[in-house]
């Protein structure tokens, strides 16, 4: 009945009078492109509304064409995404592109659900956007991440935007870094020199150059940063020892290109971490590798296995202690074993007691203080210093830094702000000594540029402080920007106002160091690893109110 009344209905608008039939059509034409124009705005709203910080920006790499497999990593806050099927990838008119969506990362800790994912989909080089609003309706296989890499590069670079990676958490939380900010442009100067894969020496390697990198690409969302980023983590992760147990002299787990892979200060688990979570690379390692390299931060390698600072002549360098808290943290966050967590806090408990209680029975004074000689593979020598290295001692802070967001150990702030009322107190040196011919800065940071003591006491003679100075530390000052970070983070712990502001004046008169001259300095390619790996949170923490990691 219904098709012969439209047939009757049609008949009859055809058989009507020539005028009438050509003002009907006029408005049924009318009507269509007013619905037309209807459509037509409401789309162009729908791509207003996409949000401005869930871009992806994608940039032909090693690919050619217009059909570029596209790996994209997608990290998330804690409890912000629990089911992949709520990730669609839309293009720059917001119509969905087929995506193929893996986690590849959970929480562990806080509000649990993914915290990484990664998106793969095919098109041209352009503006995408990821949405978690909808359930995804065009999907595609995945296909292995190294099919997108060509001769070592990737055919496509994904980028996000600095925003979101930032609130992501996947480097802890960051500040997006603002425009003529001096840290930023202290980081860009010595990528200049610092771009190059440095496949030639080893020890630029050292402090772990690719999870520097991956972390500046977190603050600026800047492509060149992870580009360099990812090519690094390849030809670092190429390079480790795979088979055999991760106990010398085998070291399975080591670093080969340096040719000691029981060496474990270069170790490094924390990139693997950064690049699952930013690139969706989850073909350098697996389980088996991850448990060896944690392995051999148990036991030490050829260090000797770590554990309690018990007596004076212990061997102990704040590197390995800090290195070996931060890759322990991370071992965690990649796979969620309790083990990790286990030595996680045991490390914290061997670095509070060492602090608080040392065996020297020189007291307390906030540093992990230690012998000279034996820091310097002297064991027994004549005329030891007691002390500690203030810059070594950052790596220990930003172990504490990482140990505390996965555990909130209540044992930390107070460790954190102990060490930064020392270096108040004794790892500074006064300026009244920077005079000829003990001036030992770098004038790249003008007259009121801060230098530690490259080996700092609380209870040495000075002049015995001067001439471990004298001998090693003319412009150790290249290690005034990295001490950023125990400064900020006591700082963001300190007990009161007046802690607060002493910490906030001395990080103030650090920002001369970030001096353009002093970026260029490239002498030693693993400064731009040392000064950076764990220095850029210190930018987020210096702008939250004082105190504030103390407030529940």
């Amino acid at each position: 009945m219904r098709s012969t009344a439209v047939h009757r209905r049609d008949r009859h608008v055809t058989a009507g009078p020539p005028v009438v039939a050509s003002r009907r059509a006029l408005l049924v034409l009318g009507g269509v492109l007013a619905l037309a124009s209807l459509a037509g705005s409401w789309g162009a709203r729908s791509v207003e509304r996409l949000p401005a910080d869930q871009r992806i920006e994608v940039t032909r790499g090693a690919g050619q064409g217009d059909d570029l497999p596209v790996s994209v990593g997608i990290p998330l806050p804690p409890g912000r995404l629990r089911d992949p099927g709520m990730v669609r990838i839309v293009d720059a008119k917001g119509a969905e592109v087929p995506a193929a969506v893996t986690p590849m990362l959970a929480w562990h800790v806080g509000d649990g659900g993914w915290r990484a994912v990664r998106a793969q989909f095919r098109g041209p080089p352009g503006r995408y956007y990821f949405l978690l609003d909808a359930r995804r309706e065009s999907s595609r296989p995945a296909w292995p991440f190294a099919q997108g890499v060509i001769d070592g590069h990737a055919a496509a670079l994904a980028t996000l935007t600095p925003e979101w990676l930032t609130r992501s958490l996947i480097a802890g939380p960051q500040r997006v870094a603002a425009p003529g900010e001096a840290y930023a442009a202290y980081v860009d100067g010595q990528f200049r020199w610092a771009k190059a894969l440095p496949d030639k020496d080893t020890t630029a390697w050292l402090f772990d150059r690719p999870s520097t990198l991956f972390k500046a690409y977190v603050r600026t969302g800047r492509a060149d940063y992870l580009d360099a980023a990812e090519a690094s983590y390849r030809w670092y992760m190429a390079g480790l020892r795979r088979e055999g147990a991760p106990a010398s002299p085998t070291c399975a787990g080591g670093w080969m290109p340096d040719g000691k892979p029981c060496d474990v200060k270069y170790v490094y688990i924390e990139p693997i971490v950064m690049a699952v979570a930013l690139t969706g690379d989850d073909s350098m390692h697996d389980a088996a590798l991850v448990t060896k390299m944690a392995t051999l931060w148990a036991n030490g390698g050829w260090n000797g296995a770590p554990g309690p600072y018990r007596h004076p002549d212990d061997y102990f360098t704040e590197r390995l202690a800090g290195l070996g808290l931060v890759e322990t943290v991370a071992a965690f966050e990649l796979t969620g074993d309790p083990l990790y967590l286990r030595r996680v806090r045991e490390r914290v408990g061997w670095l509070q007691a060492h602090q608080a209680a040392n065996p020297d029975g020189l007291g307390d004074d906030g540093s992990w203080r230690n012998s000279w000689n034996v820091h310097e593979n002297d064991r027994g020598g004549k005329d030891d210093v007691r002390g500690a290295s203030p810059w070594m001692s950052e790596n220990i802070i930003d172990g504490l830094w990482h140990a505390w967001l996965v555990t909130k150990d209540p044992r930390i702030p107070d460790m954190i702000v102990g060490f930064g009322l020392y270096l108040e107190r004794y790892g500074w040196i006064d300026p009244d000594r920077l005079v000829p011919p003990h001036d030992w800065r770098n004038g790249c940071s003008g007259p009121n540029g801060q230098i530690a003591w490259y080996w700092s006491s609380s209870t040495a003679p000075p002049a015995a402080l001067v001439r471990i100075q004298a001998s090693e530390g003319w412009y150790s000052d290249g290690h005034t920007v990295e001490l950023g970070l125990p400064v900020a983070a006591a700082y963001y712990f300190a007990h009161d106002a007046a802690q607060a502001a002493t910490f906030r004046k001395r990080f103030e008169a650090i920002a001369s160091s970030y001096a353009p001259a002093c970026a260029a300095i490239g002498d030693t390619l693993r400064r731009f690893n040392w000064n950076n790996r764990g220095a850029g949170v210190a930018q987020w923490m210096m702008h939250q109110p004082p105190g504030a990691g103390r407030a529940p």
